[in-house]
């Protein structure tokens, strides 16, 4: 069903990490990112290892909304792909958080009934992980209890109270923290999002992949080399969990201008995708300012891995770690609007032809009608771009007739 909403056109415009500069990453995700190899297992990859890290950062949380609400790093995945995509590259985020677990016990089994899973949350004071890379375990498992599954992570996901009650017990999880990484088919994912109505859907991330694997490159074993940059990076992640498992709870924020460009995404490219699907994708829309947050949270704290940072100090956002959250975020609702079109069975439709707000789209923006090449590049660095990237992208500006060159070092924006 997938390859029917999917042509490599679409396929190209859904990347993620094709489309950002991989060395504005923090080290512990450039490490990882470069035991993939195709732009799918990349894709996958990234978003896995987020969530596993994100799963993993206590004391830490953004006020998002006019009523300042705290949301925390926690992200839940589902990676929707057939079979033989490479999927298994996501299991290389487990071996992240695996140090932690064996002393602080965190990861939640998804071979588990609907009260073992309750039981387990509530011993781990709401914190959790889940990882599970066999959809019909999921499906097998949860077919008797989809119901109290969704509702649970749906209220996790906003850190909503989760309660259980039966005839001779009662009991509630306050402020549930649970992060989660699936894998599995649209058949699997259908099940557990059965329709766009359910609340879930805006809450969970989907990630969307139609490319399948050559065949001899799953046969070929993992290197000592996977091994040791997994396990270097899972132990720079557990001193990083360690540094802020002792702290005091620590706000991150954004910074005003960050703020005013999100809304400013809210207000102008997405409403693109809610004309063209409904009013119903409007909960994706809003909520995806939500995970751009965290996504930046996590990525910003990832650099306190290689840093000592007293516990006073609020965590503020750096403008290539937005930028990247922003990237990713636009980029990740397209993969919702796909998601979207698969739940509600619509006929196909294509994709936006502008797409919604890349990093050329806000640098050229941001500069004035007409400017000279050392504002240019001032507004890059600014933006974590590389001055060689900017350049090329100059160039292909002027090929297009989007700007002009009237003098060498003098450019101007053309109507």
């Amino acid at each position: 069903m997938i390859q029917t909403l999917q042509n490599p056109e679409e396929q190209e415009n859904l990347r993620i990490v094709e489309n950002m500069d991989v060395n504005n990453l923090p080290e512990l995700m450039q490490n990882v990112l470069s035991l993939a190899n195709t732009p799918a297992e990349k894709d996958m990859l990234l978003m896995s290892a987020l969530v596993a890290c994100g799963s993993v950062m206590p004391n830490l949380y953004v006020r998002y909304g006019m009523a300042a609400k705290h949301y925390y790093p926690n992200l839940q995945l589902f990676i929707v792909g057939s079979a033989a995509c490479g999927k298994g590259i996501a299991n290389l985020a487990l071996e992240l958080v695996k140090p932690i677990h064996e002393k602080m016990p965190l990861i939640i089994p998804g071979d588990a009934t609907y009260p073992a899973f309750y039981q387990t949350l509530a011993r781990q004071h709401g914190r959790g992980y889940i990882h599970e890379s066999e959809g019909s375990v999921i499906t097998d498992i949860w077919r008797s209890s989809t119901a109290n599954y969704n509702t649970a992570l749906r209220k996790a996901a906003e850190h909503e109270t989760i309660s259980r009650a039966r005839c001779r017990e009662a009991s509630v999880i306050e402020n549930p923290q649970v992060s989660m990484v699936l894998t599995g088919t649209f058949s699997q994912y259908h099940a557990l999002v059965p329709s766009i109505e359910n609340g879930y859907f805006s809450r969970l991330l989907t990630l969307i992949v139609d490319e399948h694997q050559a065949f001899n490159s799953r046969y070929v074993q993992p290197s000592d080399t996977t091994d040791d940059t997994i396990k270097a990076a899972a132990e720079q992640l557990y001193h990083l969990y360690e540094k802020m498992l002792f702290t005091k709870p620590r706000e991150f924020s954004l910074t005003k201008e960050q703020k005013d460009r999100l809304g400013m995404h809210l207000e102008t490219a997405y409403p693109t995708l809610i004309r063209m699907l409904g009013e119903e994708f409007h909960s994706v829309v809003l909520r995806m300012a939500v995970h751009i947050e965290r996504i930046a949270m996590i990525l910003s704290a990832l650099r306190l891995t290689s840093s000592v940072v007293p516990d006073d100090i609020r965590l503020e956002c750096s403008d290539i770690d937005y930028a990247t959250a922003e990237l990713i975020g636009n980029k990740l609702i397209l993969h919702m609007a796909q998601a979207y079109q698969l739940v509600k069975g619509t006929e196909k439709m294509e994709l936006p032809t502008v797409k919604p707000l890349d990093q050329k789209q806000i640098l050229l923006s941001l500069l004035p009608e007409e400017f000279e090449s050392k504002m240019l590049i001032e507004e890059a660095k600014a933006q974590g771009i590389p001055q060689s990237t900017v350049m090329r992208w100059c160039s292909q500006w002027i090929d297009r007739g989007t700007l002009a060159r009237p003098s060498f070092g003098h450019y101007k924006k053309i109507a």
